[in-house]
Formats: C-alpha cells, structure tokens, sequence
C-alpha cells in the first residue's frame, strides 16, 4: 500500500520534470542563429600582431601551464607542438605539481617542469605564458602564478575556456575577451566588466589575450609565430601543417546548443551500452598535433573513449618531445575499434578526416556535436566543399569589396570576391559538380576535395548547402 501512494505522489513529479524538460529542449533553435563571418580590418590584424610582439628576449620563453587532474586537451598539446615545430621560441609544459598530467578528454602527459621549479630556473618569469581549458577555474597555485607571470610582465594568453582560468585570476577585468561559445554566459555573468567581443577567434588587450574554442588553438599560435618571427615564418609552417589559413575571422552565431545537438548527446546518453573503447597507438616520434587532435575528438562523441596504448608502460617521446604516458600496456588492439591518427597526412587535415570517420561510425550528427564541442565550422562533407575549394587556392583568403552576399554555384560577382579569386569558382564548380549527380554511386568526391582542410568560413559569400553525397 506505502509503495502504491510512493508511486502516485511520485508520478506527477516525474511528468512534469519530463515535461519541463520537453519545454526546454522546444526552446533550442533548430539551427545557429547565424554563418557568416565579417570581415575583418588590416588595421585590426596590424595592432593583434603588435601587442604581441616579444618585448625583452630575442628569443622568448613560452610557458604551457596545466593542473595536474584535468587540462583540456588540444590546448595544452597543440600550441607546444606548433611552437617548437616553429622553432622560434623556448617552449615549457608546466603542471602545479609533480606527477603527470591528466588532460581530457584524452591522454596522459608528464609536464617539463613544476610551477616552483620553472620559477626558480626563470626567476625574471616567461614572455607568454598560455593558459588552456582546466576543469577548475580555481586553482589558487595557477591564479597566483598568473598574476606573477603578468606582473612580471608575460602576456597571458588563454585559450578556449581557459579564459575562464585567466578571468578568475582577475586579468581580464574591465577587458576586451572572448571564450568557447558554450562558457560564454558563464564567464559574463561572473565577470560583468569583461567586454565580450563577436566573431573574433582571438582578442587582445593590454598584455592579455583570449581565444574562441578549442581548434582556434592553432591559428592562435601561427599568429605568435607571426609576431615572433614573421610573416614568412608563420606561412612555413601553416604550409607545413597544411593550415590554409591563420586570420581571426569567425562566426560567432554559427555555434550555439541547438535541439539538435541536445537531442543527439542526449540520445548517445542513454544508450549507455553502445560504448566502446577507441584504442589509439603511441609511437616514438609520432606528431603531437595529430595525436590530441584525434583523440580530443573521438572521446566528444558520448559514444566513445580514445584509450592510448603501447607494448610498455613508459612514456614515448613525440616529435617535439612531448612525452605521453600510455592508458594500457598492450601490443595491439582489435582492428575494428583503433584510430587512425592519418600519419601519412599533414596534421592539419587529421581533424577533418576523423570527423568524418566518427560520422560514418556513429552518424553525421554525433560528428556534427563533435565539432560544434571543438567550435570548430565543420558541417559535413557537403558543406565544407565550398570553402574546402577556395581556400585551396586562396589560403590568405578573400577580399571582399562590399558587403554583398553571392552564391559561388551561381559564380560570384566581383563585388563580393576580389577578381583573383574569381579562378576559385571555376575550380569550386569543377570540383563539386560530379556531387551533384543522382545516386550516391554516381558521386565519386573528386581528388581536389579530397584530404583537404577546413577551418573557417570565406567572409560575405554564402555558399550554398550542397546535397549530401
């Protein structure tokens, strides 16, 4: 009888928690409120480039800091790769403690060095120190150490939510910043003095700088290359990583919790006997930047964890001596379920492709979460063809004239692109048009869009969405 009246004075809460919840997940869009990016002013590039021009040390020390429990991934792994491929600086990894460091979503790291043991060889501190994504925003160590570094005159640089690091540290107030799209909100409503500006991937002000979501890692550090060691220097080595472009365009209202997203994560929840571990293998010597990118990604799916492995529980050195500490000691892992961290390929096109294996694995929209976690503007194969197409050949990318929006499958007037890149279209239409026949047998994707990066939208010219092949 107890257990009946439990079960009725119990139901109507649990309805209407349901139907709170029906409530809320109607309220998401059903698409980010918006694509494009706006230009941006030379004049704005320029004054980036300059207040990050090294002060002191021809040859600057970069700091990485992390806690040890939980720093973000691709912060902490791909500016230190990018930055000693580049070779234009002394590059640290840090941890508060001794021990190794535990990012997430994926793979274990032993740091260069503590806090304490960094300051007491560099007592006159570094010149950038760059503060990733933590779980704790907290960490009095990491505070205190920030405002020393930036007392001492370093530039903060906090990439994605570790914008919430550098805030807590009180070094952002009253400041012009950005964050990751879903932090947002939370950063504003904790620090109302922040100024919060849009559709930049990187903001600076007055020796502090913050990035968007976790991928605008990389232009962000070929933009210190830049103002390091020049222009030529940082086009070496986005050439090398096969990164078409470094500007700090982005389209903010591109990303945003949307029904869909939460629909899928929460449909990726609940099948809760749908996981599996995703081995991934350590090799001496192994690129850095491909390996956070595919193991941050694979492990956002709610599907899947990226586990590394290695026939020994040591550490294996990278290419740029990072030193990554096995999950599991193993010789091999079963066929159907390793990553593929695209060796063969420059580390850039690693993230691209992988989305499109964790799609043909667990479906577009789990891939489409995946990136919109990273904010990174992936829309599938389809969409991306477009962009994939021009910046191929325009890897400084457009020149808008005027504010117009065009149609590239339409040819794009010149008020919208200037005429050097007019050729972009043809070779767009060449490319995408066999995509465009009536079965999916019949759409072998041509070579040119094949392997080829993708990391922001053109400014001004809506491209159109292309049928999926």
């Amino acid at each position: 009888m107890f257990k009946r009246r439990l079960l009725r004075a119990a139901l109507p809460l649990l309805l209407l928690s349901l139907g709170g919840f029906g409530a809320w997940l109607i309220s998401l869009p059903s698409a980010p409120a918006g694509l494009a990016s706006p230009p941006i002013a030379a004049s704005e590039t320029t004054a980036l480039l300059a207040s990050l021009a090294p002060t002191w040390r021809q040859r600057p020390l970069i700091a990485v800091v992390g806690i040890n429990d939980a720093t973000e991934t691709t912060d902490y792994l791909v500016p230190t790769g990018i930055l000693r491929r580049a070779d234009v600086a002394d590059v640290v990894t840090l941890a508060t403690g001794p021990g190794p460091v535990r990012l997430f979503p994926a793979l274990t790291v032993e740091a260069d060095a503590t806090l304490d043991a960094f300051d007491a060889r560099n007592p006159a501190g570094a010149d950038y120190v760059i503060v990733p994504a933590m779980s704790r925003d907290d960490d009095p160590a990491v505070l205190a150490w920030l405002r020393e570094q930036a007392r001492k005159g370093a530039t903060i640089i906090g990439v994605c939510a570790g914008a919430k690091v550098v805030a807590a540290a009180g070094l952002l107030d009253g400041k012009r910043a950005t964050t990751h799209w879903y932090y947002l909100k939370e950063l504003l409503g904790r620090h109302p003095s922040i100024r919060y500006v849009a559709d930049r991937r990187v903001v600076a002000d007055r020796g502090v700088v913050t990035t968007t979501g976790v991928t605008a890692s990389m232009p962000m550090t070929l933009l210190l290359i830049e103002a390091i060691a020049g222009r030529h220097k940082a086009r070496a080595v986005a050439q090398d990583l096969a990164i078409p472009a470094w500007d700090i365009r982005h389209a903010s209202g591109a990303f945003a919790l949307t029904r869909p997203f939460a629909t899928t994560v929460l449909g990726n929840v609940l099948a809760f006997w749908n996981r599996e571990q995703i081995g991934i293998e350590l090799r001496p010597g192994m690129d850095e930047v491909s390996l956070a990118l595919a193991a941050d990604a694979w492990s956002r799916t709610y599907r899947s964890q990226a586990v590394s492995y290695a026939q020994a529980s040591g550490a294996i050195a990278t290419r740029n001596r990072i030193r990554v500490i096995p999950d599991a000691a193993a010789a091999d892992w079963p066929a159907t379920r390793r990553i593929d961290t695209y060796t063969d390929q420059a580390p850039a096109r690693t993230l691209d492709r992988t989305l499109r294996a964790i799609a043909g694995r667990y479906g577009a929209p789990t891939a489409s979460v995946v990136a919109m976690q990273l904010e990174y503007p992936w829309r599938g194969a389809s969409a991306a063809t477009t962009a994939l197409a021009v910046r191929s050949i325009h890897p400084d990318g457009f020149q808008p004239t005027q504010k117009t929006t065009s149609s590239c499958s339409n040819r794009a007037p010149s008020s919208c692109i200037s005429p050097s890149a007019m050729a972009a279209c043809d070779t767009y239409q060449a490319a995408v048009r066999p995509t465009r026949r009536s079965t999916p047998a019949e759409r072998p994707q041509s070579a040119f869009l094949r392997d080829r990066p993708f990391f922001s939208e053109p400014p001004n010219c809506a491209f159109p969405e292309l049928p999926s092949p």
